[in-house]
């Protein structure tokens, strides 16, 4: 599968950045080109990013199964495996072992009460099936505490969103199911308190099939209802019934193709509407935006570099009983909580 002809190495190049701030424990002190995957607990972002690599590799269940971001990234490659960032040297090559140390790293750092931390899982997808593509799920929207959760958990999920979306470099991928009021949209309700134009928004809708009989999204994916500058795109995900008989995702596919093609109104959008489609996309304007902000990145790399040569060149000289060397940091230590 070939993607944006001749920039390839973009994507690629962002990746080894995450991968090198996260190792740092300093991934939300820049802000790096990416879209984040936003949307309700039952909008179906799972299916929407297992569709993409063509195998079940999430965590599923009741409640809250992200409860990190998950930094997913997708790379076109003759083999398919996977591997993540803190198991270096592992490559997993049954999937249902990656779902499963998805959820082991996840409890090792945030407990098996179903609480939440914005400390990433860097995940690679190496795949024929997909295009280069780095998205960051992060955990749905919950309205009330299950368990031991803390009863400001909407809050607290609502929070790490924000980390994230709030940033001018990021591009957000607002999740809807078709079978819900788009103004009472989730996804779409947080992209607009960051994104009041809809300039960075990519709308997602699911479950078209699920729809009311007599209903259905045309105004919406001809952008006609909230219209957002980059537009909607609509899915069909495989039900719950099909992941529990774990129905395959190339049949899943297949069917999602037919849908279109035969629904009356949708088979004169059936070009651009589809799980293919929607990829394509989003490699297309993940790679085009990193294109568009690398030189202001690069300037701020470079500052950052210069900043930290001097540090560098300072501590060499270090004296602590230096009256200006106390001055800057007892002002340094003011700053902090002004």
């Amino acid at each position: 599968m070939a993607g944006n002809t001749g920039m390839e190495q973009l994507i690629p190049i962002v990746n080894k950045l995450q991968d090198a701030f996260t190792q740092l424990g300093v991934h939300m002190q820049l802000d790096l080109p990416q879209i984040a995957v936003v949307g309700g607990q039952s909008a179906g972002k799972s299916s929407v990013l297992e569709n993409f690599v063509g195998k079940d590799f999430l965590p599923r269940g009741s409640g809250i199964v992200t409860r990190r971001p998950l930094i997913l990234q997708l790379i076109n490659s003759a083999t398919e495996h996977a591997e993540f960032l803190h198991c270096k040297g592992k490559k997993f090559v049954d999937f249902d072992e990656v779902r499963k140390e998805i959820e082991a790293e996840t409890d090792r750092v945030t407990g098996s009460n179903k609480g939440i931390s914005n400390i990433p899982i860097n995940l690679r997808v190496y795949s024929p099936n997909v295009l280069n593509l780095t998205l960051i799920d992060l955990p749905g929207l919950t309205k009330v505490p299950i368990g031991d959760q803390p009863v400001d958990i909407e809050a607290q999920i609502k929070a790490m969103i924000f980390q994230f979306i709030r940033r001018e470099n990021c591009l957000i991928l607002a999740v809807t199911p078709a079978n819900t009021d788009l103004a009472n949209s989730d996804a779409l309700k947080l992209a607009k308190e960051v994104d009041p134009q809809g300039v960075r928004t990519i709308g997602v809708i699911t479950k078209l099939d699920l729809m009311d009989d007599g209903t259905d999204a045309r105004d919406i994916l001809e952008n006609k209802l909230l219209p957002l500058r980059r537009g909607y795109i609509g899915v069909v995900n495989r039900s719950q019934k099909d992941i529990e008989g774990r129905k395959d995702i190339k049949n899943a596919l297949a069917a999602e193709r037919k849908f279109f093609l035969s629904h009356p109104s949708y088979r004169h959008l059936a070009d651009r509407l589809g799980t293919p489609y929607l990829q394509r996309v989003l490699n297309q304007q993940l790679t085009n935006h990193i294109r568009d902000t690398l030189p202001a990145l690069r300037d701020r790399l470079q500052k950052q570099l210069l900043t930290l040569e001097k540090d560098v060149e300072q501590y060499k000289h270090f004296r602590p009983d230096d009256p200006a060397i106390k001055t800057k940091a007892m002002l340094q230590s003011i700053q902090m909580y002004m």
